[in-house]
């Protein structure tokens, strides 16, 4: 517990920033205590900017915090008084969550009751939520529509009412999986966060890449004991899944089916890609029938952050089944943090990569900003460009090519990574550097025959586009060189970190490289990108071109 002597790390402000000092003896256990609740924004080197938001508190609320745990965390470690009217607002934030309730009812099936009359009248009369609701059963409950639990749940959230769904989860069909932990065992935070999202019921697990959340993933089915479906980035992720729940689990090849382009098996445990699952002919989804075909126990949906809109609509019809979400990041670029909390459930554990690369479970990593100029003739293209082709311009540059080409050459013998979001750039690079490329339209097969060669060491360099960002399990990779981005995303950029982040042999560091063009739309849309990393510890280092 904090001394009374000690003046607090803690700076707590009225607009509700908090200012964590972190070289203060108290920084670490302050770090600790406000992690449930408050949203960690900024994390240079000396002072870590946190923020409070309803949404933060409504997580910490769905995960058992109360208000006042949230002010004595606040008031233990401020260095200063706390802002009287903060208080208030974090305790009536947090009031309400829970006021509203969503029940199983032994007659009606599912109902929404409130401890607020007055807040139940104003929802109801919201247009909202006008046709999910059906007869009012007394003054302080109104009957739900089932099918309607998810949509509910958005609109309540939307309308700053976010409901505590305890309408229990479905067990689905039973089908017996156990953890096999021959030669492995589970780290003490996969222990964790298996057992924080199984206690939770439903919800998202967020832990750096390279952490292992395909085996939080595989722990979370060996509590379920249940018929699962896996929704994943892309075939290659699909294969990777599989690889690893033989490895792992009692699970056996003939019990795992593949639902993508190319294949469609419907198994116990199915793992389908999203673009299959949204594929739309003449306006229908017609793979959407997948999650009817079984009566699913767990549904598991790997990288979150990254579920399109469809996804979003069919989970709302899933709220029955057990949901957990699993990704390094909950960042969104669209701002759809929320119907991540209302449709898939509250983050129910967060590990901050820094506190996982203490621990040696992922490698520390050194982030470089290699900076050119365009040359003049390119500036002048640019300056007289429209807008919407200027990052294009300032990515293409073959200014940019030639310092890939110094890096590889420093790097020579080490697996490498080269990243880039244009084609023609990508295949230039690849021509110059004389190194396979993987982008789009690479075949499933080719992929996989590039990336096994270069986890086996066959291969120590490799072109690739954002085909490589999600789910592609590269371990040995120790240099990553990126030339262009989705452009300005946060997650984006976390993920193709995350590409190095497997402990290297020998305990050695990972070399992450940002070349971007100054003067330009690049280096603004790079500052965006490097935010999320900044937040998570991760400084950049600046260098000329001329100092590569």
């Amino acid at each position: 517990m904090t001394d009374p002597a000690v003046a607090g790390p803690l700076i707590v402000q009225s607009d509700k920033t908090l200012l964590l000092e972190v070289d203060h003896e108290q920084a670490d256990e302050a770090r600790k205590a406000i992690a449930p609740f408050a949203e960690l924004e900024r994390s240079p080197e000396h002072i870590h900017t946190y923020r409070l938001t309803p949404l933060g508190l409504w997580n910490a609320r769905a995960a058992g915090h109360d208000a006042e745990q949230v002010v004595d965390t606040l008031l233990a470690y401020s260095r200063y008084a706390v802002p009287h009217a903060l208080l208030v607002d974090v305790a009536e934030t947090m009031a309400r969550y829970g006021r509203l309730r969503l029940d199983k009812h032994p007659v009606h099936g599912l109902v929404l009751s409130s401890t607020d009359r007055a807040v139940l009248e104003e929802v109801i009369r919201a247009k909202k939520v006008a046709g999910m609701l059906g007869d009012r059963l007394d003054a302080d409950s109104v009957v739900v529509h089932p099918s309607e639990r998810g949509n509910l749940k958005q609109a309540l959230l939307k309308l700053g009412w976010p409901a505590e769904d305890l309408a229990g989860y479905v067990d689905g069909e039973a089908h017996a999986i156990d953890l096999v932990e021959d030669g492995w065992s589970l780290r003490p935070y996969q222990k964790e966060a298996a057992e924080s999202f199984w206690h939770g019921g439903s919800g998202v697990v967020v832990l750096p890449c390279g952490a292992g959340k395909t085996i939080v993933g595989a722990a979370a089915m060996a509590h379920a004991r249940a018929t699962t479906l896996i929704l994943v980035t892309n075939t290659v992720a699909a294969r990777q899944w599989k690889h690893e729940l033989v490895r792992r689990t009692s699970l056996t090849e003939d019990e795992i089916g593949e639902y993508s382009g190319s294949v469609k098996e419907v198994r116990p445990v199915t793992i389908a890609t999203y673009q299959v699952m949204t594929t739309r002919r003449k306006g229908v989804y017609s793979h959407l029938e997948l999650l009817d075909a079984r009566d699913w126990g767990l549904v598991v949906y790997d990288e979150v952050h990254l579920l399109p809109a469809p996804i979003f609509r069919m989970t709302a019809n899933l709220q029955a089944r057990r949901r957990l979400g699993l990704t390094a990041t909950l960042v969104r670029e669209d701002g759809r943090e929320g119907d991540v909390f209302s449709l898939i459930g509250p983050k129910r554990y967060d590990a901050p990569w820094k506190d996982i690369e203490s621990q040696g479970w992922i490698a520390p990593a050194d982030c470089v900003e290699v900076r050119v100029t365009l040359p003049e003739g390119e500036r002048i293209a640019y300056a007289t460009a429209e807008p919407e082709e200027r990052y294009r311009l300032a990515s293409c540059t073959f200014a940019k090519t030639r310092i890939a080409e110094r890096l590889v050459e420093q790097h020579r013998g080490e697996p490498t990574l080269v990243i880039g979001q244009y084609l023609d750039q990508l295949d230039e690079l690849a021509d110059h550097l004389g190194a396979p490329v993987i982008k789009g339209s690479t075949t499933v097969r080719e992929r996989e025959r590039l990336f096994e060669g270069f986890r086996s060491g066959e291969i120590d360099l490799l072109v690739v586009s954002k085909v490589a960002n999600f789910s592609v399990d590269l371990p040995e990779a120790a240099v990553a060189i990126q030339v262009s981005g989705s452009f300005g995303s946060r997650q984006e950029e976390a993920q193709r970190l995350g590409r190095l982040l497997r402990p290297k042999a020998g305990g050695g560091t990972a070399r992450f490289y940002a070349v971007v063009s100054r003067d330009t739309v690049d280096a603004d849309f790079a500052q965006n990108r490097q935010r999320f990393l900044a937040e998570q510890g991760y400084a950049y280092r600046i260098v000329d071109a001329e100092d590569v």
